[in-house]
């Protein structure tokens, strides 16, 4: 009793010194207090607020990730659960049948961590403001003093990079394309494609070194910034329809985790707004423009063909003479303005305004790589050509099995013979026939093989998938011609071939011409 009639004697004389005392006294009190708590402790502590100032306006990406990070040490390790967690649901999904709860800190509570051998304690704070509703939270971590200097960095280096990979797996990923109403506007809807590389019919090898470097382009931060190249990289995809482009698009985003921009260029009007668009789309995302060759129109520095007097070298003056009045002259002027050029696209791939993002592929596809202008395919803007040719062997064993389970039959063994005789069918073909007969695995083995037996004789020229690195004359992987009966150049890749050639003919000089 005489020792609690102490305590409340001394916090009496606290609150009436409180009172007489001017409050800048005060703080100096409380300073001098805290400076002798800390050089009598053996930690140091450093506070992560929620928001940067006091407006509470600017996000702290720090306690975004130490929430990420603390949210993943607390599910990895149940065995030793902090004393009290907070459970909540996602907004999207609140049926706890279907939806995983999501695990935090509870305000006000500890979590304790090791890095490196060292013990170190994570405190959640949540403090309500004078007079307001609001709440200020903070997280403060505790280390030993001794080794804050160096052990300070390398964790929160390690935090960063954990909560970065949380965040990129479980994320929800979203599929964008520009607005049919023009201008600079996207629309999206949740990305949820199927296609992973295990269900493409891709050649072992090719499958491999896709992989490979979709990998290295994912971790390469460090040495992207170390060698001064911006952190992008440039994919082709070409190959007959039906070859599966799209199908791998879709892989390679489910593998990266990335979101998909569809860029439709002809629903773009003008070079600044495909800039605008390039500069609203987000890192971690694969930038697409599928059929490049069939906008074509849109993005070569053509000449008026309604006007053949106008050179792409006259002067401006030696133009206005050309025309035979100045109406033809405003209709070709608002012509040249309001439409994508060649050189703004080369400026979306491989322009300053193409660096105003990190962690970016950009995707073009087309059915003959020969009807591109050459300027887009070079070193820097596509980097690696992939081309997806027809069924091989492999591939149609592969699509066999997966679609009705049958990896073993002695009807497979006369495919690879087949097609060496010039039969052709596309993964879509083969998918086609299996999935109508999906319920009659021996039917569907057998219609298959027969359409082979059935294409053998077809005339064409055969290219299996190939790796191609547009930097190099040839590539590891790369495709290999096999001749096949009937007269070279027939079938579909001829009649394409030809037509390609023959647009390109109707071309323009500039339009050729390498930037």
């Amino acid at each position: 009793m005489e020792f609690l009639s102490q305590m409340w004697s001394l916090l009496g004389l606290l609150t009436i010194l409180q009172n007489v005392l001017p409050s800048q006294l005060l703080s100096l009190l409380h300073s001098l207090w805290q400076s002798l708590q800390d050089s009598l402790t053996p930690y140091s502590y450093f506070d992560v607020p929620e928001f940067l100032g006091s407006a509470s306006v600017e996000p702290n990406d720090l306690y975004r990730h130490v929430h990420l990070y603390l949210h993943q040490s607390v599910l990895s390790s149940p065995s030793l659960p902090p004393p009290r967690l907070t459970v909540s649901l996602p907004r999207s999904n609140s049926n706890l049948s279907s939806a995983s709860p999501s695990l935090s800190l509870s305000p006000n509570h500890s979590l304790d961590d090791t890095f490196n051998g060292h013990h170190l304690v994570w405190t959640l704070h949540a403090d309500t403001l004078q007079d307001s509703l609001e709440e200020r939270r903070s997280f403060s971590l505790r280390l030993p003093k001794r080794h804050a200097s160096t052990l300070l960095p390398a964790y929160l280096a390690h935090v960063s990079n954990s909560a970065d990979s949380l965040e990129r797996s479980s994320r929800t990923r979203r599929l964008h394309t520009n607005s049919q109403r023009g201008g600079a506007a996207w629309m999206s809807v949740p990305f949820r494609h199927p296609a992973t590389f295990d269900t493409l019919a891709l050649d072992p090898s090719v499958k491999s070194q896709l992989l490979a470097d979709l990998s290295a382009f994912s971790d390469g931060k460090e040495f992207y910034h170390r060698t001064g190249r911006p952190w992008k990289r440039g994919y082709l995809l070409h190959g007959p329809p039906g070859t599966g482009k799209s199908s791998l698009i879709a892989a390679m985003a489910n593998y990266l985790r990335y979101d998909v921009y569809d860029l439709e260029l002809t629903r773009v009007t003008s070079n600044s707004d495909l800039r605008e668009l390039l500069i609203q789309t987000t890192n971690r995302s694969v930038i697409v423009i599928e059929d490049i060759d069939c906008s074509l129109e849109l993005t070569g520095d053509r000449r008026n063909h309604q006007f053949g007097k106008v050179d792409k070298n006259m002067n401006k003056r030696q133009r206005v003479q050309s025309f035979d009045d100045d109406s033809d002259f405003e209709d070709y002027s608002r012509r040249e303005e309001g439409r994508v050029t060649l050189s703004g696209l080369l400026n979306f791939t491989d322009g300053l305004w193409s660096c105003c993002g990190e962690e970016r592929i950009i995707v073009f596809t087309t059915n003959f790589a020969d009807g591109i202008d050459p300027a887009l395919l070079r070193a820097g803007r596509m980097d690696v050509h992939v081309r997806l040719g027809h069924c091989g062997a492999h591939a149609v064993r592969q699509l066999v099995e997966r679609y009705v389970g049958v990896r073993e039959h002695h009807l497979l063994d006369n495919t690879e013979r087949y097609i060496q005789a010039g039969a052709e069918m596309t993964p879509a073909e083969v998918g086609e026939v299996l999935l109508r007969n999906r319920e009659a695995p021996e039917t569907a083995v057998r219609e298959l093989v027969a359409e082979l037996q059935r294409r053998a004789g077809a005339s064409g020229e055969e290219e299996d998938e190939g790796w191609e690195d547009s930097g190099a004359e040839s590539s590891e992987g790369s495709s290999e011609k096999k001749g096949k009966k009937g007269k070279p150049g027939s079938g579909w890749e001829g009649k394409v071939r030809f037509l390609g050639r023959l647009r390109s003919l109707t071309k323009s000089d500039s339009g050729r011409r390498g930037v």
